[in-house]
């Protein structure tokens, strides 16, 4: 009975804002992949070439990689409950100029706008999770955020391609003006009020850090980006340029009164692990996106709608596995399942690597499975412990690097991976290789990736074992 009072208790008191946070997910998951399958219809309406609407995917990643540190120290500075209500009204209203944009150029603006109050969703939403979860239930809630992100990313491509063909492509972002006012009564209503700190006593915001850091980040992103795992002039400029931005950064730090980083938050095992391992396996999960569809096509010679059809299992695999993930973080423990997690990561990998062709569709589908099941288990578990113990005012800074850690195993696996894959196949155009070479490039691709994932297994190995070691 007393369970039972505690129970209700909880969904009491953390239902609504667990689902206002839910939503937030959501949308910004949202954002990204309902965009990319408007890209052929959007070069026709604004009669533009590809390589320019690209940028509609482009701004949007970019606000986020550049700014969700800086975004998520802000909220620990003047308040997260206040700046994540900023961030949702500017995503609902970016939305709406999205929708309304009358030049490619206009909807590029739009998309940044919308591209920052995503940014601002995504890192104070895993903070919330600490603030507002008992501690004994915090796996569940952060594996409740993975679901819900990865029900973004698996609706995208559906509900994009059929509000396209039904209404429009303008439909795709005003769909979110809904989702946006849920979201904004439920933050409104259910989370807590911030604390009255007097502005006296509020540590200052780190304005230089903080663009040094952004202007590093946007030009490593762009330089994978432009690149995609070529490397010209363009390229190595803006990787100089991130170097030297990363050097004026680590000075700035060292300088600053209220650093953005303390260099000292490094030296926590368990931080410093987690995000070097989600950057790794990141890295590794992009390759599915990269290679899949290329061997599908090429290699099992599937048709366009079965392609789809087939991609479309490691995102439902996710989106399914996350809340069986947060419960076994509860029961087990975070340390532990961010192995076990690892171990099948790795061990799907080393399936999509072996898997002959002649298994077919049940074949991949199974490796996919398996690597992308274990993928949830990592994520979930790796979230829960990088913010089990972070004080209270380094939440949205903390949860804003890990964000950031993912998204740039994304960008980097995008251009890296993409490079190994082309290079491991022969050809500078996998679309018309043959099927054999497809075949030969996917296995040396995720030989590789098996590999990153046992060096973030070591990492996290290692992590555990300096944890454990007496002070």
């Amino acid at each position: 009975m007393q369970k039972l009072m505690e129970r209700r208790a909880w969904s009491a008191g953390t239902g609504g804002a667990l689902a206002g946070l839910s939503v937030c997910m959501l949308l910004s998951s949202l954002g990204t992949s309902v965009a990319n399958v408007a890209l052929p219809t959007l070069a026709e309406a604004f009669g533009a070439s590809f390589q320019q609407v690209q940028w509609i995917v482009v701004a949007y990643l970019l606000a986020i990689t550049t700014l969700i540190v800086g975004v998520g120290r802000l909220g620990d500075i003047v308040g997260r409950r206040r700046l994540l209500l900023a961030g949702l009204a500017l995503f609902t209203a970016a939305s709406a100029l999205c929708g309304a944009a009358p030049t490619l150029w206009m909807l590029v603006a739009a998309r940044a706008a919308q591209g920052l109050g995503a940014a601002v969703m995504m890192a104070l939403a895993l903070a919330f999770v600490g603030q507002t979860v008992p501690k004994e239930r915090t796996g569940r809630a952060m594996g409740l955020m993975g679901t819900l992100s990865a029900v973004g990313t698996a609706l995208g491509p559906s509900l994009g391609g059929a509000l396209i063909a039904g209404v429009g492509w303008r439909a795709i972002f005003l769909v979110n003006l809904p989702l946006g006012v849920l979201a904004l009564f439920l933050v409104w209503r259910r989370l807590p009020a911030d604390r009255a700190v007097p502005v006296a006593e509020r540590p200052g915001f780190d304005g230089l850090g903080t663009l040094l850091l952004a202007l590093t980040l946007g030009a490593y992103a762009l330089a994978m980006t432009v690149g995609r795992g070529s490397v010209g002039p363009l390229n190595a400029g803006l990787l100089l340029a991130a170097a030297v931005g990363a050097a004026l950064f680590v000075r700035a730090e060292a300088r600053a009164a209220s650093p953005l980083l303390r260099p000292g938050m490094f030296r926590d095992p368990r931080l410093g692990a987690g995000l070097a391992a989600s950057l790794l396996v990141a890295t590794v999960m992009m390759a599915t996106l990269v290679v899949g569809p290329f061997y599908l096509a090429r290699t099992l010679a599937l048709d366009t709608a079965l392609v789809g059809l087939v991609m479309s299992v490691g995102p439902a695999v996710a989106a399914l596995a996350g809340v069986p993930a947060g419960r076994a973080v509860d029961r087990f423990g975070a340390g532990r399942v961010t192995i076990v997690g690892l171990v099948g990561t790795g061990a799907g990998c080393g399936l999509l690597a072996a898997v002959p062709a002649t298994l077919g569709v049940p074949g991949y589908c199974a490796a996919i499975a398996v690597t992308t099941a274990g993928y949830a288990l990592f994520q979930t578990a790796n979230n829960t412990a990088v913010m089990a113990d972070v004080a209270p005012d380094r939440r949205g800074v903390v949860s804003g690097m890990l964000t950031l850690s993912r998204n740039l195993g994304l960008v980097t696996g995008a251009s890296v991976m993409g490079a190994v894959f082309a290079l491991a196949s022969g050809t500078t155009d996998p679309a018309a290789a043959p099927a054999d070479a497809i075949d030969g490039g996917m296995r040396i691709t995720f030989a590789l990736a098996a590999v990153l994932v046992g060096l973030a297994l070591m990492i996290a190995t290692g992590s555990r074992a300096r944890s454990a070691e007496p002070a």
